[in-house]
């Protein structure tokens, strides 16, 4: 029989041991999971939506510091330092994520993200009540970080997430729902499927984050996140597409969902057995024959 590596809590005196049941039965950490969330969200978002604000910040000022430089006003220039821009940003997010989530990981799951806890509560890790709650503390704490980073820096805050590039609503609408399937399919295999890169599961979502944002940031702004989007937009203002920051998402999540539950229905763990195992047993039993070392006589063993 498995045992538990931690003991079960003793009651206090007085303290009733009847189990609850309903929809608020786990209230109480419910409530801890809504108030580490709200947490994780602001710090989250007040460190990766600081590095859009430095960005905007930094070539707000090489683009007045550098009128009739040839470098900074030509196309060559203008579009290199659009794509480091894009790779600081993306890799701010990743980042950022892996930290915030490496320290609410143990008691929240550091979800951080509406869709992640709508994927979440679809396939039974989360419930219903808990759901409705980290999503709004994950809301409300993208308008925190939002207004707190609007108050900390100088000038209007210019955050928010947009169309780009000729992209057309229908283009950014399936742009944000692929990444956000493949941000959303990365904690379902990493953190909800238990095995031994689960331990090591926020830096998988750093590293998602930071690779689907390398490819939607110059099209929709990637925010793979309504809360990300919501927040600065209660601030700045709404576009007349924000709409798809809200669909997109939710497709993503939905077709995360669907796909890993398709993975359950055919049981992939049975596809390619023991591939996160450390047993060297388990290790292909290919004959070698140390005699001959492939044809050739060893010197050292001639020698001997």
């Amino acid at each position: 029989m498995k045992r538990s590596n931690i003991a079960a809590e003793k009651p206090f005196k007085g303290e009733s041991t009847a189990k609850k049941t309903g929809p608020f039965a786990d209230i109480k950490n419910d409530l801890i999971a809504m108030a580490g969330e709200f947490v994780g969200t602001v710090l989250f978002l007040l460190f990766s939506l600081g590095a859009v604000q430095t960005a905007s910040t930094n070539t707000s000022a090489t683009t007045s510091d550098s009128s009739g430089d040839a470098a900074g006003t030509s196309p060559t220039g203008s579009d290199s330092n659009k794509l480091l821009t894009y790779y600081y940003v993306s890799a701010a997010f990743g980042l950022s994520l892996f930290a915030t989530a490496s320290i609410f990981y143990r008691f929240t799951g550091s979800i951080f993200n509406p869709s992640v806890s709508l994927a979440l509560c679809l396939i039974g890790a989360v419930k219903p009540v808990r759901f409705l709650l980290v999503s709004f503390a994950q809301m409300i704490g993208a308008i925190v970080a939002s207004a707190i980073l609007d108050g900390l820096t100088p000038g209007a805050l210019v955050v928010n997430v947009g169309l780009a590039n000729g992209t057309s609503k229908a283009q950014g609408l399936f742009i944000e729902m692929f990444t956000t399937a493949t941000l959303v399919l990365s904690v379902l295999m990493l953190a909800a499927e238990k095995h031994l890169l689960t331990p090591f599961a926020p830096l998988g979502f750093g590293f998602t984050l930071f690779i689907v944002m390398l490819f939607s940031i110059a099209f929709t702004g990637g925010a793979v996140n309504t809360a990300r989007a919501f927040g600065p937009a209660v601030i700045q203002g709404f576009q007349p597409y924000h709409w798809i920051y809200w669909v997109g998402p939710t497709l993503g999540a939905l077709l995360a969902v669907a796909f890993y539950m398709f993975l359950k229905k055919v049981k992939y763990w049975r596809i390619t057995p023991g591939q996160d195992s450390t047993d060297s047993s388990e290790s292909p039993d290919v004959a070698v024959d140390n005699d001959t070392n492939g044809g050739r006589s060893s010197n050292a063993e001639t020698a001997v």
